[in-house]
C-alpha cells in the first residue's frame, strides 16, 4: 500500500520525555557517555580550532567491519544517511517495511518520492517484498518490534538498492544477522549509529557502508565537514577493539534483562511482541489504550506506538535498562492494570 497521513512520521521518543519522568521512551541505553569516553571528548576540545579531518574515523569504520575505506561514508547520525539516500537516489518504486523507524520514509517523502508501505502482521517477520521495488528499506533488528530478520541478503537483486538500518545491531550478542561486513551483496547499503550504545544522541555520530560509487554520490550531496571533531573523536574511540568488546559484553547482559522484563510484563497480562533482539520491547494491553498515559501519571514515560504504520493506540514501546528500572516499570504497570480502565 502507499502511505497516508494517518501516522505522525516525525514523532520520536524524545517528545515523550519531560523533567521528572523516568525515560523509557528513548532507546539510548544510558543518560550520558561513559567517563572514559567523556575524557577523550574533553581532551579533543583543544582541536576545535582546526577543521575536522575524517581520515582516522573512516579507517576506524573500515577496520571494524572489514571494508575498504572507499566503502565508508560518515554521517551525522543515521538520520542524515536516510536524507542523503533520499536526495541522491531516484527510485521508481520505493518500499519501506513497517512497522519500523519512520525517518527513512519521511526523508523519502520530503525529497518528493512516492513511498509504498509493506506492513507486516504480528509477529512482524519479513518474507518476500514486491518484485518491482527498486528501493527497499528495512530495520534489523527492527524498531519498535525488535525482530531480527535472518538472511536479508536474499532481497538483493540487480537494479535494487537494499537499505538495512542496523542502528541496534550491536545490541544483539554476536551480531549474527549483520550485513555490515558484506561487500559482495549487490545494491546493499548498511546504516549504523553509535547513538544508542554510547549515549551520543546529542553528538550525532553514524555511518553507512555501500559500494564506492554510491558512497561517492552520497558524499557529493553531503555538506563539507558533516561530522564535528568531537563526533569523529567519539567514532574513533568507540570503534576501537576495547570498546567494541565492552559493547558485546553489555549486549549479553542486556539480552538477559530483556528476557526477564518480558516475562514479568507477560505475567501481568501484557502482550509482548515475541522475539525482540533489541534493547526495547513492543507491548500492548488489549482494550487498554490509556496505559501509556496512566504510566505517565506515575512518573514513567514510554514511547507511543500509534505513530508507527501498522500499530495502534494500544501499542507502546519500553526501553530495557537495568533491573531496578525494570522493576519500577513492572510495579507501576501492576498498579495501572489493577485499576479500572479509563473511559
Amino acid at each position: 500500500m502507499t502511505g497516508d497521513d494517518r501516522y505522525d512520521l516525525g514523532h520520536h521518543g524524545d517528545r515523550e520525555v519531560a523533567p521528572g519522568l523516568l525515560d523509557l521512551a528513548v532507546n539510548v541505553r544510558n543518560d550520558a557517555p561513559p567517563l572514559w569516553l567523556r575524557g577523550r571528548l574533553e581532551r579533543a576540545l583543544d582541536k576545535l580550532g582546526a577543521y575536522p579531518d575524517q581520515t582516522k574515523g573512516i579507517q576506524a569504520v573500515a577496520r571494524r567491519h572489514g571494508r575498504d575505506p572507499d566503502e565508508v561514508l560518515l554521517t551525522a547520525g543515521g538520520a542524515e544517511a536516510f536524507v542523503l539516500l533520499a536526495r541522491a537516489l531516484s527510485p521508481s518504486y520505493a518500499l519501506c517495511v513497517h512497522p519500523s523507524f519512520t525517518e527513512p520514509e519521511a526523508a523519502l517523502r520530503a525529497a518528493g518520492h512516492e513511498v509504498h508501505r509493506h506492513v507486516l502482521d504480528p509477529p512482524y517477520v519479513l518474507g518476500d517484498v514486491p518484485e518491482q521495488a527498486d528501493l527497499v528499506v528495512v530495520g534489523n533488528p527492527t524498531n519498535p518490534t525488535g525482530v531480527l530478520h535472518e538472511g536479508l541478503e536474499r532481497l538483493a537483486r540487480p537494479g535494487r538498492v537494499l537499505v538495512v538500518d542496523e542502528a541496534f545491531a550491536d545490541a544483539v550478542p554476536g551480531e549474527p544477522a549483520s550485513l555490515a561486513g558484506r561487500s559482495d551483496v549487490e545494491g546493499l547499503v548498511v546504516v549504523r549509529s553509535l547513538t544508542k550504545t554510547w549515549a551520543l544522541a546529542g553528538l550525532r555520530v553514524g555511518y553507512l557502508l555501500a559500494t564506492p560509487d554510491l558512497v561517492a554520490r552520497l558524499r557529493a550531496a553531503q555538506p563539507l565537514w558533516a561530522l564535528s571533531t568531537l563526533a569523529l573523536t567519539a567514532l574513533e574511540t568507540c570503534l576501537a577493539r576495547g570498546p567494541v568488546a565492552a559493547a558485546a559484553k553489555e549486549a549479553q547482559a542486556l539480552a538477559a534483562e530483556r528476557e526477564r522484563l518480558a516475562a514479568a510484563l507477560t505475567g501481568l497480562g501484557v502482550e509482548v511482541s515475541p522475539g525482540s533482539q533489541a534493547p526495547f520491547l513492543l507491548c500492548r494491553v488489549p482494550g487498554r489504550p490509556a496505559v501509556r498515559e496512566e504510566l505517565r501519571t506515575l512518573g514513567i514515560a514510554v514511547r507511543r506506538g500509534d505513530t508507527f504504520p501498522g500499530l495502534t493506540p494500544e501499542h507502546w514501546r519500553t526501553a530495557v535498562r537495568d533491573a531496578d528500572t525494570s522493576d519500577r516499570l513492572v510495579e507501576a504497570l501492576a498498579s495501572v492494570l489493577a485499576a479500572p480502565s479509563s473511559p
